[in-house]
């Protein structure tokens, strides 16, 4: 007697009538469970589960498939697979304030016992106040004379023990997950993918590529030499016949918006074959990846999920993205829709 099959599944029904007709029992349930372990693989080899089958994952995958096909027209060496990403807002959350603003802020907390001056000048009385707004209101000039004096006068290795032991237990206002946790998980399987596809990833980022660099790697799988930012003067000096290096309290390099390619071009050498922003300060990385010869994957994260994070983007205080928006649009770049592309955002989300 043929073994009755369970299922609204019209091939695997097929299965079991044409069993039974060769006169094999077995055969039916044999091949059910073939069948279903095929489907279980098939779901478990997908490289970006955390993306919805829509026309920006499609354009990812089709783009790693055209440029790493041996004997195609658009094929890349692998030493030409370079990707760059942008951090805040591309890679984990920059909402309500950038993570290296909180940063600033408990540094300003944590030195304000040696620093009694800090209580009569701005930004750092508002901060002690405990009114960010208000600190935030004195301007750019006066919150990097607050970065100059709480992130220099150190050794590099220093500052990096500092910003490790911060980020370990740093953690976000509204969610109160870790920094660290509230990382995109779609494009942790990006990084992932791209990877396992021969391709070289960096971060370029506007924020401090020291801040970065202490836990990069451990978060994203992108080690200290593959993290560009934006850096202060360094001295090197000679204490107790100890060589080191001194973080003075001057910039140097701002990697952000037009300095974006001139970073990559300084550190890298070559021009990316990928880019990944969620704002304008990424525009310039974007039309400079875009302007090479070959294939090429220029993509927009567009924060427009209110409830599973915030919804953002022309206007916003943080992260406004306007004119590479207008750019994505006439060129056909690819812009992914939180909302929509994605049916998790965090690592901890259900789907």
């Amino acid at each position: 007697m043929t073994p009755t099959i369970k299922t609204g599944d019209a091939r695997q029904g097929s299965l079991a009538r044409l069993s039974s007709r060769l006169g094999r029992p077995g055969v039916a349930a044999a091949l059910v469970v073939a069948l279903s372990l095929s489907a279980t693989v098939a779901r478990a080899s997908d490289p970006l589960p955390s993306w919805n089958d829509t026309p920006s994952k499609k354009a990812i995958v089709a783009f790693v498939e055209k440029i790493t096909r041996q004997g195609s027209g658009e094929f890349v060496p692998v030493p030409e697979r370079i990707a760059v990403f942008d951090n805040d807002g591309t890679l984990w959350a920059e909402q309500p304030l950038y993570v290296q603003a909180f940063f600033l802020f408990d540094r300003i907390k944590a030195l304000a016992p040696l620093n009694p001056g800090w209580k009569a000048r701005e930004p750092f009385a508002s901060v002690l106040g405990g009114d960010l707004k208000a600190a935030l209101a004195c301007g750019e000039r006066k919150l990097m004379e607050a970065v100059m004096a709480t992130h220099t006068g150190m050794t590099s290795q220093e500052f990096e023990k500092t910003v490790g032991a911060w980020i370990a237990g740093a953690r976000h206002q509204k969610t109160r997950r870790l920094f660290t946790e509230m990382v995109y998980q779609p494009m942790i399987e990006l990084l992932a993918y791209l990877r396992a596809n021969g391709f070289k990833t960096f971060i370029v980022t506007g924020g401090g590529g020291e801040f970065v660099r202490p836990w990069a790697e451990r978060v994203y799988g992108i080690p200290p030499e593959q993290v560009i930012g934006s850096t202060v003067k360094t001295k090197f000096v000679v204490r107790d016949g100890a060589p080191l290096l001194v973080r003075l309290p001057e910039m140097d390099f701002v990697d952000d918006k037009a300095g974006k390619p001139v970073g990559i071009q300084q550190h890298i050498g070559r021009r990316p074959i990928a880019a990944f922003g969620n704002s304008d300060g990424d525009h310039q990385m974007l039309q400079y990846t875009a302007a090479g010869g070959g294939a090429r994957l220029c993509l927009l994260v567009h924060h427009d999920d209110g409830a599973r994070e915030w919804a953002y983007d022309r206007h916003s205080h943080v992260g406004t993205l306007d004119k590479a928006w207008d750019e994505a649009m006439a060129k056909g770049w690819t812009v992914v829709s939180m909302k929509n592309d994605w049916n998790k955002v965090f690592p901890f989300d259900r789907k």
